[in-house]
């Protein structure tokens, strides 16, 4: 297990991805590097990517609606209909799918942030609800972000770890070390057993 390093000292992005990072240490680092740093981790993790290629992103204007549609069809495209996740859209996905209590997906939610970061006149509500019926790659939700969730959720999940009295508190701990290290960042027991001088009763 390699503990990890300082950016600077790492010379690709294989090597940078074995590693786990917050949202705001990706931002500083793009930012760093003098380039766009905002947008969701999926995006600055691909802003990193391409710095390594030696493709350096600079940041996007922020571009305002001028003139939003009054009519919203399949044809809108969402930069110039004002789209935003609420009532008025969620009514007419509503009326499309047949779904009474429409509810907006994380692949659409991250479709949108596509669109708006590169500026995507073409893209339509139809192509929003092709996302929805996942018959369009457009967008991903990047899960990578749920990974302490899911760990925390695997550890108290292994009846195993009954005994633990703080279980969160044990699994922040095995997760600061997987978290800092190149091990995959999934919970599995053989961690409990490695680090048992580390955890609390």
């Amino acid at each position: 297990m390699s503990k990890r390093p300082e950016f600077k000292m790492i010379k690709s992005y294989d090597e940078f991805k074995k590693y786990y990072w917050y949202r705001q240490e990706l931002s500083k680092i793009c930012k760093e590097l003098n380039i766009d740093h905002t947008g969701t981790k999926q995006e600055l993790n691909h802003n990193i990517e391409e710095y390594f290629k030696g493709n350096l992103i600079s940041k996007k204007k922020k571009y305002i609606v001028k003139n939003s549609c009054k009519e919203i069809s399949m044809d809108s495209p969402l930069l110039d209909c004002n789209f935003s996740f609420n009532a008025r859209f969620r009514q007419f996905f509503s009326k499309q799918t047949g779904i009474e209590n429409f509810k907006f997906t994380a692949d659409m939610a991250t479709a949108w942030r596509k669109v708006k970061h590169e500026q995507n006149h073409d893209f339509t509500i139809g192509d929003m609800l092709a996302i929805y019926y996942h018959k369009s790659d457009y967008a991903k939700y990047d899960n990578s972000s749920c990974q302490w969730n899911t760990f925390l959720k695997d550890f108290c999940k292994d009846k195993r770890n009954e005994h633990f009295k703080n279980k969160m508190k044990t699994a922040a701990i095995l997760w600061q070390i997987v978290k800092e290290s190149s091990l995959p960042k999934i919970y599995t027991y053989d961690l409990v057993l490695k680090y048992k001088d580390k955890l609390d009763g």
